[in-house]
């Protein structure tokens, strides 16, 4: 004998009813089939809401009886044959106006009970059961329909009742005995006390009832199908990547079904335990997959985790007091206090200390709860030996489940340390000595990113999704989405690494996407986005609050460099190719490396210094590894370095400017590349990795621009270049007399800083740097007089967004 289930989903519609029709006819070719179902999909919610207008006094509750009648009738009419139709039509009319006059009757008292519920709800099952059974009859399959109330004896709990096995065993077998048909249909849900009056099972439970026929009648097995191919490893509504368990212990699918995974009625699993019959999930509408089997053990495949689950609207109910420690009893006082007025608790953590005690209960008792503990601590209260009972809502508890975690050690820390590297922070933890489970209660709003976080720690090990937001979508923005796009194939087949571009701003719109933005055709979905500031665009990715989460910037905007500590106390990386939040004052600087280290994030800006070389990673790697920076030249602008390359006298000084302006290689204005302020930003910046605590106006600029060429605007500027175009010839003349070269240099020595044209001789290291290379020489302890040298090009857009993208992937990896 086999019991299948089938849900509300997969009984939802006459087509949904021929599909089950077929799967349960190819099982009679080869046993004896018990079919248990619920009630259409929808139904009891629609009950039970015609009940409560009922008792409220709304007469519209007529409305909705009346589309239940039309809904249950059409059925009848589409899965019998006309000539059939006339007494199961009867048949459902009858019932329907039972539900009127049930209604009727709570419309008039202006009230309900939990009994009267148990007795409205319960049509549900009974129409639906009748009109499948029916469906099978006129298939030419010999049906015998069962009254689960007849069959099913419980106490009298109405709404949740408990099932008295012995009683409900003898029935069962009985009605066996007298079974004429391999095929019996029964309701689902429902059953009945001693005396004979409408209980039903709670939410859920025509799966106990399946599973409590399986029980009694020592079946060979309890099929439960559904919408889903088995039981996942997370909910797939969350993520995306969620995969069917082949095969789960009893104990785990308990502890998953108990902690949110809707697939399974938690109570369902104790019946079929007892006997070690198998359970399959199944899915009405794939029934070709294979499904989840729960048994005694099951198949091992070297992951001890077996799934993740939460439950949500948990509120955290915190005992503390001075007066607790050391004294017994306290505890037995708190769960009876909660037991007095039939709260259950979910979860229990206590300190060693016994200071306090910590329990989590669902949402809506919590103020129920507040005031029976503090009611019953009122002499120790009044005392002030015992705090009043405290409350936290908005909380919700993550679990991971796996009957083989008790011997897989470092379980707990990659939980924690995923959760604690994205910034989801962990209120209270529970892991009973079994350690089949292991809980963490978390903000409600951090529970979706947890659950992706987890399951791809241990379930998606080898893939790690990185989800992007970009402002500044330029020059060299554009170009480190071209980089992105080039790549996003190869980083995913070599690293296992899914780089998701979800946001993009420029100073005007922003777009934020909860796919893949389309890069290939990014420029006119931003087109089309949204108008709004930088505030707007941090706002929506805080709101999403999506995992490994990196934010890049690459404008030259104070603004959005104002923004990046929102983001680091949210655990978002920070990339910046903006330099403003590294050179302003060091406190600001201080705070954003203080708040990456204490998020447990990244605020990583190598191309302020150097475009794409490795110049501030290479000095942070000195430093970690003991070494001390004592002495700092480089020439730190390719800008600069480019024009005094090209110029020689023989074409206007400003010509050459604007040249390396078109090239991109200057700044939008020119003037702070020419200035040294670009230059006095960098080599402070410098100085600040190697721990001087420097700011911008104790930093000596020698400047050699005449005043002139500082007024205006940037034409302005050009046009007092070439004014002054003797100036610069008379410099370029005498260096070139000397048989030297003209570089702008920046230094750093003995805790000062200095910025300046300088001619250079040509022994010196920086005499051979062309184009619009940078170099920088590292003189340290352990490169005392040969320093450690990097070179390479220093400006272009190019080169500048292969450095943000290294940044971007370090981010990924830390």
């Amino acid at each position: 004998m086999q019991v299948l289930k089938f849900g509300g989903t997969s009984v939802g519609s006459p087509e949904a009813i021929q599909k089950v029709i077929a799967i349960v006819s190819e099982k009679l070719k080869k046993n004896t089939v018990i079919t248990v179902v619920s009630a259409f999909g929808g139904t009891t919610d629609s009950l039970l809401l015609c009940g409560q207008m009922a008792s409220q006094g709304d007469e519209q509750y007529k409305e909705l009886i009346q589309q239940l009648t039309g809904r249950h009738l059409n059925a009848v009419k589409q899965l019998i044959p006309i000539q059939q139709q006339s007494s199961y039509l009867s048949a459902v009319k009858k019932l329907c106006n039972e539900v009127e006059d049930l209604c009727t009757g709570i419309f008039l008292l202006g009230e309900t009970t939990a009994r009267t519920k148990d007795k409205l709800v319960s049509y549900g099952e009974l129409i639906s059961s009748q009109v499948i059974a029916a469906a099978f009859q006129s298939k030419g399959i010999a049906t015998t329909w069962w009254d689960s109330r007849k069959l099913i004896r419980t106490n009298s709990d109405f709404g949740n009742a408990t099932v008295n096995f012995s009683s409900t065993s003898a029935l069962l077998q009985a009605a066996k005995q007298e079974l004429a048909t391999d095929h019996i249909v029964m309701p689902g849900f429902i059953a009945a006390n001693p005396e004979g009056i409408t209980t039903t099972l709670g939410r859920g439970g025509s799966d106990y009832t399946a599973a409590i026929a399986a029980a009694c009648l020592d079946a060979q097995e309890l099929e439960i199908w559904t919408d889903v191919s088995g039981m996942m490893t997370a909910d797939p509504r969350w993520v995306p990547n969620a995969k069917v368990i082949p095969t789960i212990s009893y104990q785990e699918a308990m502890e998953l079904s108990h902690f949110g995974a809707k697939v399974i009625y938690p109570p369902t699993i104790q019946p079929v335990m007892n006997k070690q019959i198998p359970v399959w999930i199944k899915n009405t509408f794939a029934p070709m997959d294979p499904g989840t089997c729960i048994q005694q053990e099951g198949y091992r495949n070297g992951n001890p985790v077996r799934g993740i689950s939460s439950i949500s609207k948990l509120a955290l109910l915190s005992l503390e007091g001075s007066g607790m420690v050391g004294v017994p009893g306290f505890s037995r006082r708190l769960f009876e206090a909660l037991s007095a007025e039939q709260i259950n608790v979910i979860l229990i953590t206590q300190g060693s200390s016994e200071h306090s005690i910590c329990v989590g209960v669902d949402e809506s008792a919590a103020e129920k709860a507040k005031k029976s503990v503090d009611e019953a601590f009122a002499p120790e209260i009044s005392l002030q030996k015992v705090e009043p009972l405290e409350i936290e809502k908005g909380l919700s508890i993550v679990a991971l489940v796996g009957e083989q975690m008790k011997s897989h050690p470092g379980i707990s820390g990659k939980l924690f340390g995923a959760l604690g590297r994205n910034g989801v922070n962990v209120r209270a933890i529970a892991q009973g000595s079994s350690e089949r489970n292991i809980s963490a209660v978390i903000s409600t709003s951090d529970v979706r990113k947890a659950i992706n976080l987890l399951h791809e720690e241990f379930f998606e090990t080898s893939l790690k999704q990185v989800n992007l937001f970009i402002s500044g979508v330029g020059n060299v923005g554009s170009r480190l989405l071209q980089q992105v796009y080039q790549q996003q194939q190869y980083l995913l087949h070599h690293n296992r690494l899914q780089l998701r571009v979800v946001g993009l701003a420029n100073s005007k719109k922003f777009l934020i996407s909860d796919d893949a933005i389309d890069l290939s055709n990014w420029k006119n979905l931003l087109d089309s986005g949204s108008e709004g500031t930088i505030d707007d665009f941090v706002d929506g990715i805080i709101e999403r609050n999506l995992r490994n989460t990196v934010f890049v910037d690459i404008t030259a905007s104070d603004l959005v460099a104002g923004v990046y500590p929102r983001l680091l106390e949210k655990s978002c990386a920070v990339v910046a190719c903006n330099k403003i939040a590294c050179s302003s004052p060091y406190s600001y600087y201080r705070e954003l490396k203080d708040k990456a280290r204490s998020n447990n994030t990244s605020f990583l800006f190598e191309t302020n210094v150097g475009a794409g070389l490795p110049v501030i990673g290479t000095l942070n790697d000195l430093l970690k590894s003991g070494d001390k920076v004592n002495r700092i030249e480089a020439v730190l602008s390719g800008t600069l370095n480019y024009v005094f390359n090209h110029y020689d006298g023989t074409l206007p000084f400003a010509e050459i400017v604007r040249k390396a302006q078109e090239e991109g290689y200057t700044e939008p204005d020119p003037r702070l590349d020419l200035s040294g302020t670009d230059v006095m930003r960098k080599i402070m910046i410098l100085a600040r990795e190697a721990g001087e605590q420097l700011e911008m106006d104790t930093i000596i600029n020698h400047r050699f621009l005449p005043a002139s060429c500082m007024e205006g605007s940037v034409e302005d500027f050009y046009a007092s270049m070439l004014k002054e175009e003797d100036h610069f010839k008379s410099i370029f003349t005498e260096a070139n007399k000397n048989g030297n070269k003209l570089k702008f240099v920046a230094a750093f020595h003995n805790g000062k800083a200095e910025v300046g044209l300088q001619q250079i001789a040509p022994g010196h290291d920086l005499f051979h740097l062309y184009g619009k290379d940078n170099i920088v020489l590292f003189y340290t302890e352990r490169y005392p007089e040969q320093p450690m040298v990097i070179k390479g090009a220093g400006a272009g857009a190019d080169v500048t967004a292969s450095g943000v993208f290294a940044d971007i992937l370090r981010a990924t990896l830390t």
